[in-house]
């Protein structure tokens, strides 16, 4: 695995399971370095052909523009494979990467963490409880100050999270995309963006506002119902999840000339009790059982194309100016492990994971 922000983790992660020898393969010997000195029982390597002979699985989080030639590469082999998010930076990649893999009969998982994320888990049970009434529209914010990306806008750097998240939370993929942005500091991408997409068989629209340009760290998703309201705060530390027993209704007395036109509704703020576990280290775990017991894996090849089909109408939607359907605009529905991860496209950086016998 490439030593770099998510490298470490993941080394970190899948060198705590039992039964998993890790190796990290990087083009940067001052990386290889960095990762014997905080691991000094990993195995290190150059390059992803020299350990893809004796690997399970690669796990691939190299920048995005690279990860279908990777994955495919890896298929090819016969080896599982796992991809950060986005599966890959089109479609038509990653309709190959999950017929290439179907063809191979191996596995192909992508990497939507938050749907690991037990908080996660919490609200999608909530929603689906029908607790909230029926739901009007979901509302993401994914806001910090960077971290601007070489080969790829806001959209593909942070909306997969909130595609898969609320995605996740309607159990279906929506039907058509808006999107708005701008290049405000670079003048080469955008760096803020939002997206609305209409999930038209459920009625419920989503709003999404994504940022490398803001001074305020945001991680928060809303959902709003005729019953009650629900709000997913990644970032507190002890109330993830505050439900909100309020809302509007039409005001009876609309017809006279001082009535508010809607009436309002306050009651309690409960905050249920939700058990952490890093979210990272629940998918790997996940990852590593699905390889060992051949399980599909609950963010399959399919689950990466979806998002990926919402990116790529995300994009046509902001050169255009119009709504894009997704229906018109594309197709579907003992381990070793290699992983990759670099900060420079043109030099993936790679890690490889084994589990002997």
């Amino acid at each position: 695995m490439g030593y770099g922000y998510w490298g470490s983790k993941h080394v970190r992660v899948l060198s705590a399971i039992p039964d998993v020898d890790v190796t990290v393969v990087d083009n940067d010997p001052s990386r290889l370095a960095s990762a014997a000195l905080a691991f000094p029982t990993v195995r290190l390597a150059p390059t992803l052909d020299e350990v893809l002979p004796s690997t399970d699985a690669v796990l691939i989080a190299t920048p995005p523009r690279t990860h279908a030639r990777l994955a495919l590469m890896t298929v090819r082999a016969g080896r599982h494979v796992f991809v950060e998010k986005p599966l890959a930076t089109s479609v038509w990649e990653c309709e190959a990467l999950v017929d290439a893999a179907d063809r191979a009969g191996v596995l192909l998982m992508a990497g939507h963490t938050f749907e690991y994320n037990t908080a996660v888990w919490k609200l999608r049970d909530i929603v689906q409880s029908g607790e909230l009434g029926h739901v009007c529209y979901i509302d993401t914010a994914r806001l910090n100050l960077g971290l601007y990306q070489l080969d790829v806008n806001v959209l593909w750097d942070l909306a997969p999270h909130d595609i898969s998240i609320v995605n996740f939370l309607l159990g279906r993929s929506p039907d058509r995309v808006s999107a708005w942005g701008n290049s405000h500091a670079s003048g080469r991408t955008e760096d803020v963006a939002h997206l609305q997409l209409r999930y038209l068989d459920v009625n419920v629209t989503a709003y999404m506002h994504v940022s490398w340009l803001d001074p305020c760290k945001v991680r928060r998703v809303t959902v709003v119902g005729t019953e009650k309201m629900v709000v997913y705060n990644d970032l507190s530390s002890n109330e993830r999840i505050r439900i909100y027993d309020s809302g509007v209704e039409p005001s009876s007395m609309s017809d006279s000339m001082h009535a508010l036109p809607m009436n309002y509704r306050w009651g309690d703020i409960v905050s249920p009790f939700v058990a952490f576990e890093e979210p990272l280290a629940v998918q790997d775990a996940h990852l590593i059982d699905c390889i060992r017991t051949g399980a599909r894996p609950r963010t399959d090849g399919v689950s990466g194309l979806a998002v990926v089909r919402v990116l790529e109408a995300a994009d046509t939607a902001l050169r255009s100016g119009h709504e894009i359907a997704l229906d018109d605009h594309s197709r579907f529905n003992g381990v070793a492990i290699c992983a990759v991860h670099s900060t420079v496209p043109a030099l993936p950086s790679l890690a490889d994971t084994r589990v002997p016998g």
